[in-house]
C-alpha cells in the first residue's frame, strides 16, 4: 500500500441480501449527503467519499480517506481497484473491503449515485421553490406600496388590473402555508392564474388573486375557504380592487378577519344575495356611478375610495401614506366638486355603493347629485323595490334593535354618542348591536356592510323609529331619559 493511502475496513463476513443494501442507503439518504455516503461505505466494507469537481471533498467516510478518494477521482486509471463513479458535478470513488463482493460493490455504487441526484435535484427544487416565495413576497410589498406598475413588471408586464386579498391567521397558518403552495402550485407564468401567496409578520397567511376587472376573486377562493377549514384559520376576504388599491384591499380583509369563525372566511361585503352590487342592474348603477363620480381625476377618485373602505380620514391616510390633514384637505376639495356634505352618513353609504360599481362604458358624460333622500336614488331602484329589498335585508330585526342599529349607524359606527341618544349604556349598545349582527349573520366592522345598511335602514324607517320612541322595557337596561 502506498504511503498516505487507507486501509479499506475489515471485512464482517456479514451477508446483506439486494432489499437490505438499498433500503439503508435509502433510509440514510433521508437524512444527509454525509449519511448517505458512510452508508455506502459502510455496506462496501472499506471507505467512500464524495468529490466535486474542482476537487474538494463534499464528504467522506472515514474522514481520513478524503485525499485518497479526491487522488482516485483525478486519476482514475491510477486506481483500478476503486470503484468510481461520474456524475453531474462530482464523483463518488468507492473502496470495497478485501472480500466484498463485486455484485454488491456494483449494487452499493449504483443506488448511491441515484439517490444522491434525487437528492440534489430535491435540493434544487427547494432552492427555486424559496426563490419564487421571496418574488411573490416582493410584488406584494410593491403592491402595498402604491407601486402597480413596478409589480406588474416584476410579472412580466402580465394584463392584471385588479386584485382580491385573503388575510388569514390561526395557530397552523405555517402548516397551511406550506399545504397552499403544494396545493396550487402557485406561479407567475402568463399561462397560469395568477396569484401570490405570502407569510407576512411570522404569523398571518396572505394570498393575492390577480386577475382582470369584472372577475370575482379567481379561483383561489373555494381553496382558500377549503385550507381555512381544514387548518382552523380565521380568514377575511377583500372585495376586488384596482391594483393601486391593494393597500385598501389589504385594511378591508384584515377589517373581515376580525369578525370571521373559526375554519371561515369573512367577506368585506357578505352580503350575499342581498347586496346591491347584485340587487341593482349592472347597467344602472355603472352610469348612475360614472356620472357622479364624473367631475374627479384618478388621484381625488382613489382619495376618496380609500376613505369611504377604511372609514376614517387617520385610517386612509395611513393607506395613502400621507398625512390626515393632506386627506381631510383633499375631502374638501372632493366634497365641493361633487356638490356633497361627505360628513353626510347617507351621502357616504351612497358614495361608496358607486366607487364599488362596475365600470361605466365609454362616452357617459352626463352628471348626477348626491342628496340624502331618498336614500337608495330612484335612478338605481323604484321605492316599491327598494322598500321590498331593504325589509328583506332588515327583516329578522325586531324594532328596538332596528331603531339601535339605525341610530348606530348615523352616527357612523362610533358606539358613545349613539349610546347618548338612545339613552343606553355603552355596554348594553354593544349586545344589542352583537344581537344584530348575530340575527343578519353579518361583519358590522365592514364598512361596506355598514353602508348598506345604513341605506336599508334609511329607506324603511318611519317617523315611530326615532331614538326618542325607542320601547321602554324597564330595569336597567335603559339610561335615565333626558328632558
Amino acid at each position: 500500500m502506498k504511503t498516505g493511502s487507507v486501509e479499506p475496513a475489515p471485512t464482517s463476513l456479514v451477508k446483506v441480501t439486494r432489499y437490505q443494501v438499498v433500503r439503508r442507503l435509502t433510509r440514510a439518504a433521508a437524512h444527509s449527503d454525509d449519511q448517505l455516503v458512510a452508508e455506502a461505505a459502510a455496506l462496501a466494507e472499506g471507505w467512500a467519499v464524495l468529490v466535486d469537481l474542482m476537487g474538494g471533498v463534499v464528504c467522506s467516510a472515514p474522514h481520513a480517506a478524503g485525499p485518497e478518494g479526491v487522488r482516485a477521482a483525478t486519476h482514475p486509471q491510477l486506481h483500478p481497484n476503486l470503484t468510481i463513479r461520474k456524475m453531474a458535478g462530482a464523483v463518488l470513488v468507492i473502496a470495497p473491503g478485501t472480500a466484498s463482493p463485486a455484485s454488491r460493490i456494483g449494487l452499493v455504487a449504483r443506488t448511491t449515485v441515484d439517490l444522491l441526484r434525487m437528492r440534489a435535484r430535491v435540493r434544487r427544487a427547494e432552492e427555486a421553490h424559496h426563490a419564487e416565495q421571496r418574488l411573490h413576497t416582493a410584488v406584494l410589498h410593491l403592491l402595498l406600496s402604491g407601486q402597480p406598475h413596478l409589480a406588474t413588471d416584476v410579472l412580466g408586464g402580465a394584463a392584471v388590473t385588479h386584485a382580491t386579498v385573503f388575510r388569514l391567521a390561526g395557530q397552523s397558518v405555517h402548516t397551511a402555508y406550506q399545504t397552499y403552495w403544494r396545493a396550487a402550485q402557485p406561479s407567475m407564468s402568463f399561462a397560469n392564474p395568477r396569484m401570490l401567496v405570502c407569510m407576512e409578520g411570522g404569523h398571518e397567511l396572505v394570498i393575492v388573486a390577480l386577475h382582470g376587472v369584472g372577475h370575482d376573486r379567481h379561483s383561489a377562493h373555494p381553496l382558500v375557504t377549503r385550507i381555512a377549514d381544514r387548518h382552523h384559520l380565521t380568514g377575511g376576504i377583500s372585495d376586488p380592487l384596482p391594483l393601486d388599491m391593494v393597500a385598501a384591499a389589504w385594511a378591508e380583509a384584515g377589517n373581515a378577519r376580525h369578525g370571521a369563525t373559526v375554519g371561515r372566511l369573512a367577506s368585506a361585503a357578505c352580503l350575499g344575495s342581498h347586496a346591491l352590487l347584485r340587487v341593482v342592474p349592472a347597467h344602472r348603477l355603472a352610469a348612475w356611478s360614472a356620472a357622479l363620480l364624473h367631475p374627479l381625476d384618478r388621484e381625488q377618485h382613489r382619495t376618496l375610495e380609500t376613505y369611504l373602505r377604511s372609514g376614517s380620514a387617520q385610517a386612509a391616510a395611513s393607506v395613502l401614506d400621507v398625512c390626515d390633514g393632506t386627506v381631510r384637505t383633499r375631502l374638501r376639495g372632493i366634497g365641493k366638486l361633487l356638490a356633497a356634505d361627505l360628513d353626510n352618513p347617507t351621502v357616504q353609504a351612497q358614495l361608496l355603493l358607486a366607487v364599488r360599481a362596475p365600470a361605466a362604458p365609454v362616452g357617459i358624460s352626463s352628471s348626477a347629485h348626491l342628496v340624502p333622500a331618498p336614500p337608495l336614488p330612484t335612478d338605481l331602484l323604484n321605492p316599491d323595490d327598494a322598500r321590498r329589498w331593504a325589509s328583506a335585508l332588515l327583516e329578522p330585526l325586531d324594532r328596538p334593535l332596528r331603531i339601535a342599529l339605525r341610530c348606530w349607524l348615523q352616527h357612523r359606527g362610533r358606539t358613545a354618542p349613539a349610546a347618548a341618544d338612545l339613552s343606553l349604556s355603552r355596554s348594553t349598545l354593544t349586545d344589542w348591536l352583537s344581537k344584530c349582527g348575530r340575527a343578519l349573520s353579518l361583519d358590522l366592522s365592514s364598512a361596506t356592510v355598514r353602508s348598506e345598511l345604513h341605506l336599508a335602514a334609511e329607506t324603511i324607517a318611519t317617523p315611530d323609529d326615532a331614538p326618542a320612541l325607542l320601547p321602554r322595557r324597564g330595569g336597567r337596561t335603559y339610561r335615565e331619559q333626558r328632558a
